[in-house]
């Protein structure tokens, strides 16, 4: 497939774009900085000011699929959706965040006292980018929510899925960004959650 992939320099952007070369696609990497899209097969690196929605509609025109890596607090998913729309792209994937899912029936994550207040605005701006995209009947779009703790780790291949409700285990809630990045990328693949959030967790 043919896929472009927004903020593909981060933490789970390096990952999946890891994933979708090691898996034979076709992948524009879109980052601020296009030297820390480090060469791999089927890669092409693309500075794009997101900010900039005629732009990144241009640099996302022709893919099957559009994905979105970048952190909520750093872009605006109005301007996002646009371009996406805008570039005739009907599949999108967004990386989501663990404080939209609910720990309680309608109690979230992120509204409960021990969520660490330095990341709740990025959670907060998780639940408006979900809540906007719940409202977009246009586009074929699926939210992935990880696990509370999402980090670097090993790529396993070993998770499970969810739907609106944090994932835990023995230790916790926790997911690697390498196997999350296999979870997004099977989606991709082949789509099960088209117009929907899931989770994904051990």
């Amino acid at each position: 497939m043919k896929i472009a992939l927004i903020g593909a320099s981060g933490n789970a952007g390096s990952r999946i774009l890891a994933e979708l070369s090691g898996r034979g696609h076709q992948i524009t990497a879109i980052a601020r900085d296009m030297s820390k899209i480090p060469p791999a097969p089927g890669v092409t690196a693309s500075a794009v000011d997101i900010a900039d929605v005629a732009k990144l509609a241009e640099a996302l025109r022709g893919h099957d699929a559009a994905i979105s890596a970048v952190h909520f607090t750093a872009s605006d998913p109005d301007k996002l959706i646009e371009a996406v729309e805008a570039a005739g792209v009907h599949r999108y994937l967004v990386v989501g965040g663990a404080g939209s899912l609910e720990v309680a029936p309608g109690k979230l994550l992120v509204d409960t006292p021990e969520f660490p207040a330095q990341y709740r605005a990025e959670a907060q701006g998780g639940v408006a980018f979900l809540d906007k995209l719940r409202g977009n009947s246009r586009l074929e779009w699926t939210f992935l929510s990880p696990s509370a703790l999402f980090s670097p780790g090993e790529r396993t291949g070993r998770y499970r899925l969810g739907t609106d409700q944090l994932l835990t285990h023995e230790n916790g809630s926790s997911i690697s960004f390498e196997d999350y990045a296999i979870a997004l990328v099977d989606e991709v693949e082949r789509p099960r959650h088209i117009r929907q959030r899931f989770t994904v967790g051990y």
